[in-house]
């Protein structure tokens, strides 16, 4: 298998390089106290791809927080003090998003970040959190996000790299393909991506025929998809954003290719659906982690938001508001190593399964243990902050729309 890597200029990682030395670099304004002064409202932060390649899950995201927020004061608050959320759009931009969460940091002075989307935004933000001490909680699927030296500063509601990929790679060896090439946008998720389907297509009898990593920010990618079919592919992965899987998949439709195509559920979405003709998307088949569709805390949330079929991340970011607001309230203080200490303690083990965030509040006031299962199902995170359990939702388009094949 040959993997033809693109790389950013030198220019641009220098660029981002000095941004990142100097945000770590940067003091933080009372750091020490953010959280801490167990008096006043409790502040936490909201930091989502409001605009930008994941701007059509951002908004959502950022609304199905503000929704636990709104529950949990119209019950009274946390431990009898209010949650103020103050909120910041990562434009789905690394530079951006460590400009957003200093501010969220050093001037709002949060106890916890919650729903960053790219891998690349968590990459950047995390050092932020853990140095800070707050706590971050993501939708972010790179395996790389939760070996870094986050402290135990990070969970993630999002299936890691290992098990998404390995999930992929077992549906198409049930479509019975024996090529696949991959197209990929250069994201921390790239690299190890084609490194685990390799992994799981070798094991079944099939093979990886090749790859290209290329800049998302292109406008044509003409000779990557030459690229791909000198290979003869019977599926291709697209493993990018819905911007760039756009302009692709118009382009494999011009290039005439006929095989299967693939890709991420937050690509191949209903906004692509509605941008492109239905020939051009025709066949075509997504994966994504499913949320628990058929629980109360769905369907609470899908009423709240007033829609019938609601997103993986906006589901994930619902949990992850309750979990920080049950995890401040079993710990009875709201700081960031208060939350990393206490949030397995009300979302995994024995205690009375909940999953609603008012109830959970009630029982902890009670002296009771709980057992937190939201919208997404179950919460429970092994040693370094990945989530252990999920289903996955296999989709394929047909007419212009998309047909669930299954939820396994």
């Amino acid at each position: 298998m040959s993997i033809i890597t693109t790389y950013p200029s030198r220019r641009q990682v220098l660029a981002g390089t000095a941004l990142a030395v100097a945000g770590l670099a940067m003091p933080s304004i009372g750091r020490a106290q953010s959280g801490s002064a167990q008096s006043g409202p409790i502040m936490l932060g909201a930091l989502n791809p409001l605009t930008g390649a994941g701007g059509s899950y951002g908004p959502t995201m950022r609304r199905a927080i503000e929704g636990v927020i709104e529950r949990v004061n119209g019950a009274g608050g946390v431990n009898g003090r209010k949650v103020q959320l103050a909120g910041e759009d990562t434009q789905t931009n690394p530079d951006a998003a460590v400009r957003a969460a200093r501010k969220l940091i050093d001037v709002d002075k949060v106890s916890a970040i919650m729903g960053t989307w790219a891998s690349s935004v968590t990459t950047a933000v995390a050092p932020l959190c853990w140095e800070s001490k707050v706590f971050l909680t993501s939708v972010s699927g790179s395996d790389t996000i939760t070996k870094l030296p986050h402290q135990g500063f990070l969970v993630r509601t999002q299936p890691n790299t290992h098990l998404q990929i390995g999930k992929l790679g077992e549906f198409l060896l049930e479509l019975k393909c024996k090529q696949v090439f991959v197209l990929a946008a250069q994201t921390p998720f790239a690299l190890p991506s084609q490194e685990r389907l390799t992994q799981v297509l070798k094991a079944g009898g099939s093979e990886m025929v090749g790859g290209v990593i290329y800049d998302k920010d292109k406008t044509s990618f003409r000779s990557e998809i030459d690229q791909a079919l000198k290979t003869k592919p019977d599926m291709i992965y697209l493993n990018g954003y819905t911007p760039d899987v756009t302009i692709i998949l118009r382009e494999l439709y011009k290039a005439g290719y006929e095989g299967k195509k693939i890709g991420q559920g937050y690509a191949i979405n209903q906004k692509l659906l509605e941008s492109l003709p239905a020939d051009v998307t025709e066949g075509a088949y997504t994966v994504a982690p499913s949320p628990s569709v058929n629980s109360a805390a769905y369907k609470r949330l899908a009423a709240f938001l007033g829609k019938d079929d609601l997103d993986p991340y906006s589901c994930q970011c619902n949990d992850q508001a309750s979990l920080v607001c049950l995890a401040i309230a079993k710990a009875g203080e709201a700081s960031g190593p208060a939350i990393k200490d206490a949030i397995r303690k009300i979302s995994q083990g024995a205690g009375t399964k909940v999953d609603d965030v008012v109830d959970g509040l009630k029982l902890l006031a009670e002296g009771k243990e709980i057992n937190f299962e939201g919208a997404s199902g179950a919460c429970d995170f092994d040693d370094i902050g990945d989530i252990l359990t999920t289903n996955f939702r296999y989709e394929q388009v047909e007419k212009g729309a998309f047909k669930t094949l299954k939820i396994a």
